[in-house]
């Protein structure tokens, strides 16, 4: 299906995106043939389908089911876009490997190995959808030798593709992105999501987190409901970080290349290098500003992915 229209940016307020590229971002590095390029024509268009599919079901009755919490919302759509995704990918690449939010919820491992593995979120802001609040997307991220190759997310409403591929670009309908290069906190829009967990210790960390980075003078933090997308966000400089405790491997594998390509930083909690399964991230514009954040966060504990 041909490529979605429109801006990158969502608001007056955002940033605008870079300059169109000619060659939308994907020639193969060198004139070389290029050993992932059907891989990531068929993730743009699974991404495309199945932000059709959401974007009708959206204003439809749903069937909400609950998972590891009250506020951890599973519909039927999540898990007919996520056997649609797994189904078509199996059938083009038998060989490769899967790790998907709902097949992991019913069981499933979630290990990555060194072979070629898809990680996808069906429809990240499940709750979002549930409500009709329109930000939702549909994330495909592909990592091989446990280095992520390349990540697609579709914003399913505003019909904007996200795409970044390693060693050549973050795009956003084919118009380049590019972090803020702030490093200055006191001037920071930052990003986070709550997480899954709502006791009344967790909860008491997270407003924690947002007062102590408010003292430090930031000019806001913002939770927007979908992971991936803010993500994008950052990737597009229309906010300078983002936070999380809480999120999954499926939430971040593909914007992790996207925001890396924009150049930007994606890190742990703790300052080290990312840990995919960890459930926990930090990533800026700058890694200034991201070894600030990190530096003034408090931990919250979730389980690894890889040890459901």
């Amino acid at each position: 299906p041909p490529a979605p229209s429109g801006s990158c940016s969502t608001a007056a307020t955002m940033k605008p995106c870079e300059e169109e590229e000619e060659d939308g971002g994907f020639a193969a590095a060198g004139g070389g043939e290029d050993p992932w390029k059907e891989c990531v024509e068929v993730a743009v268009q699974l991404a495309l389908r199945a932000g059709q599919i959401i974007r009708k079901a959206l204003t439809e009755e749903k069937q909400v089911s609950t998972k590891t919490s009250a506020a951890d919302l599973v519909t039927e759509t999540d898990h007919f876009v996520e056997n649609l995704i797994i189904s078509v990918l199996k059938e083009k690449f038998p060989s490769h490997r899967f790790i998907a939010e709902e097949s992991t919820a019913a069981g499933s491992k979630c290990i990555l190995t060194d072979s070629p593995t898809w990680i996808i979120d069906p429809v990240d802001g499940t709750c979002n959808f549930v409500h009709r609040f329109p930000t939702v997307a549909v994330s495909i991220g592909f990592a091989v030798n446990k280095e992520l190759e390349f990540g697609v997310i579709y914003h399913c409403t505003e019909e904007r593709l996200y795409t970044g591929r390693r060693g050549q670009g973050a795009f956003c309908n084919d118009k380049r992105l590019q972090v803020s290069k702030e490093t200055d906190i006191s001037k920071a829009l930052i990003l986070t999501e709550i997480g899954p967990k709502r006791d009344p210790a967790t909860l008491k960390l997270f407003l924690g987190n947002i007062e102590r980075l408010l003292k430090a003078q930031a000019h806001g933090v913002r939770v927007i409901g979908s992971s991936t997308l803010a993500l994008c966000y950052l990737a597009s400089g229309a906010a300078d970080a983002y936070y999380q405790f809480g999120l999954h491997c499926w939430d971040m594998a593909a914007a992790t290349v996207i925001i890396r390509e924009a150049g930007g930083t994606v890190i742990d909690t703790s300052g080290g290098p990312l840990d995919l399964m960890s459930c926990r991230v930090v990533a800026a514009g700058t890694r200034e500003m991201a070894m600030f954040i990190a530096q003034e966060l408090q931990t919250i504990h979730y389980r690894r992915d890889d040890e459901n």
